[in-house]
């Protein structure tokens, strides 16, 4: 009998930490991309607590502390960008996580640590497969030939092609809006972009974040509380129709937005999301399971996506492993181990993303003044909690199987 065989759909955070840790534990791995080369693009991500753990488990924590973007903490600005209330980094627990990465550098260290022992297939993703008690046939979408694999694990976003394949039934309906929808792309730094995060909040529940970056660049996103049906039509069009719509909705709303629609139009990493979450009963169907944000995203805000994705990698793979070949029983005990932390992950602060997005200029002065109290009083560790679901949630196994 030879080694088991698993397939990974997705290159992002989730999918190359669970081939690390299967490979460490003697399975074979491909991971199927569906970019032609790995996407190291992106915005900034927070890794938190057990997050951190798992990094240092890895042994990669010199080369994600070397990527650190540095930021200093969050600075909530008014439209004549006067600071009004602000949260250093302090112990991570609020809105600046205890390590500040770019998605794409992250992306590009796990794929380093796995690119000598586990096959990467780029340009392709998965079409359809047929189960059977000896395995998966899995077929590809663009010429790749249809191989055998135990085990198919879906880490491809919350949008995943592969979950809407293994669970057509409910694959729309796990999908939970918030009501609100953002927009991310990249554009020069000038002198106004400190080592500090700055939020500015405009009428009509509209919101805009710019955030440094470590290669002299400033990352920014525009944010509103909108309905969907303009920017439902506007996801299947073209990105310069999509820029039209945000320069419509945010045109007047101040503070420095002239200049990030300016530097949206000439953004080459544009690109506008929904922010929803994605809550499933259960994670797996026969020898296929979810993994990451295409198991359990809970969504952007929650500054807790990057953490439960490595921390589910994980627990995966150590319940496949350990239970092995009973995978049923893996992915079973995997539920079990990480439902009770991503319950907790998922759940937003109360009235959330409404109450940090009012509506008129007068809540927005109430949400400022209450801002400057809490940070005046230093309650920031408290409102940090209410806002992130604590990163370290769970008793985090540490599976003897994956020791050298």
């Amino acid at each position: 009998m030879g080694k088991p065989h698993v397939l990974v759909s997705g290159a992002g955070i989730a999918g190359p930490t669970v081939a690390f840790w299967l490979y460490r534990a003697g399975f074979t791995v491909t991971v199927v991309e569906r970019s032609t080369k790995l996407r190291a693009s992106g915005q900034n991500i927070d890794i938190r607590g057990h997050g951190l753990t798992i990094i240092e488990r890895m042994d990669l924590q010199d080369e994600v502390r070397a990527k650190k973007t540095n930021e200093k903490g969050l600075r909530f600005v008014d439209a004549q960008d006067r600071g009004r209330a602000e949260f250093p980094v302090g112990d991570g627990k609020g809105f600046t996580g205890e390590i500040e990465i770019m998605r794409g550098d992250l992306a590009i260290i796990l794929y380093e640590a796995t690119k000598k022992d586990v096959e990467y297939v780029f340009g392709d993703y998965v079409k359809g497969y047929k189960e059977s008690g000896h395995g998966l046939e899995v077929e590809f979408t663009h010429g790749h030939p249809t191989r055998k694999f135990d085990l198919l694990i879906a880490a491809d976003g919350w949008s995943s092609k592969t979950r809407r394949i293994a669970f057509p039934d409910i694959n729309d309906s796990c999908v939970k809006p918030l009501g609100q929808w953002g927009a991310w792309f990249s554009l020069p730094r000038q002198p106004s972009d400190s080592g500090w995060a700055r939020w500015y909040n405009a009428p009509k529940s509209r919101m805009l974040l710019v955030r440094p970056d470590n290669e002299n660049v400033t990352r920014a996103s525009m944010w509103i509380m909108h309905d969907d049906r303009r920017f439902k039509q506007a996801q299947q069009e073209t990105e310069r129709e999509q820029k039209a719509l945000l320069n419509d909705l945010f045109g007047d709303a101040g503070w420095e937005t002239d200049r990030l629609l300016k530097g949206m139009q000439d953004a080459d990493d544009f690109y506008i999301q929904q922010i929803a979450q994605i809550k499933l009963e259960t994670w797996s169907r026969g020898r296929v399971v979810l993994v990451g944000d295409a198991a359990y995203c809970p969504t952007p805000i929650s500054g807790m996506g990057t953490t439960v994705a490595l921390a589910g990698a994980y627990v995966l793979a150590g319940e496949i492993v350990h239970h092995w070949p009973d995978y049923t029983a893996g992915f079973e005990a995997y539920e079990k181990k990480m439902g009770p932390f991503v319950a907790k992950a998922q759940k937003l602060a109360p009235g959330a993303p409404g109450l940090a997005n009012p509506q008129t200029q007068r809540g927005i002065s109430i949400l400022y003044f209450l801002l400057a109290v809490v940070a005046w009083i230093r309650l920031h560790k408290i409102m940090g909690a209410s806002f992130s679901p604590p990163a370290t949630a769970m008793d985090l196994p540490d599976y003897g199987t994956f020791r050298r």
